[in-house]
């Protein structure tokens, strides 16, 4: 299956693939945030609930896991599936391997500082394209997904 790329829209013309997007996409991260949790909860009993001990730690590798092959994929998580927005690059194609795991390696890096999370969020909702810190290094952007491309 081969996806065609597009020209990433405009956000003064076609604002409304831009249009609340901040707001999905805490929506999306709250989503996936509890997908993960299960998921670690459900992988408990395969390591004979040893993983309680490093659960942080497993957190950490399946919220890697899932978010990169989601990215991957699909160039959404299954959060932002639900939220009806994806990512894209700046040239308007989607995610491949590399950008995703550069994009989760990125999330987790600011999730990781506190400082460069509020730049994130500060950068989300004052930027035309609503890009966060990640998104504006690797150049990466969030729209909503539009009914057919």
């Amino acid at each position: 299956m081969s996806h065609r790329s597009f020209t990433l829209p405009d956000p003064e013309i076609q604002s409304e693939f831009y249009a609340d997007v901040p707001f999905k996409r805490f929506m999306a991260w709250l989503v996936d945030t509890i997908l993960i949790v299960v998921f670690c909860v459900l992988i408990l009993p395969l390591t004979a609930f040893t993983g309680i001990f490093f659960f942080g730690m497993l957190m950490l590798v399946v919220s890697f896991a899932y978010r990169t092959i989601t990215l991957a994929n699909s160039s959404a998580t299954w959060g932002m599936r639900l939220a009806s927005i994806e990512m894209r690059r700046l040239d308007g194609s989607r995610f491949d391997l590399g950008t995703a795991v550069l994009h989760t390696l990125g999330y987790h890096v600011s999730f990781a500082f506190f400082v460069l999370q509020v730049i994130s969020i500060v950068l989300m909702m004052t930027t035309s394209r609503a890009q966060g810190l990640t998104d504006h290094m690797i150049g990466t952007v969030a729209i909503n997904k539009a009914a057919r491309y």
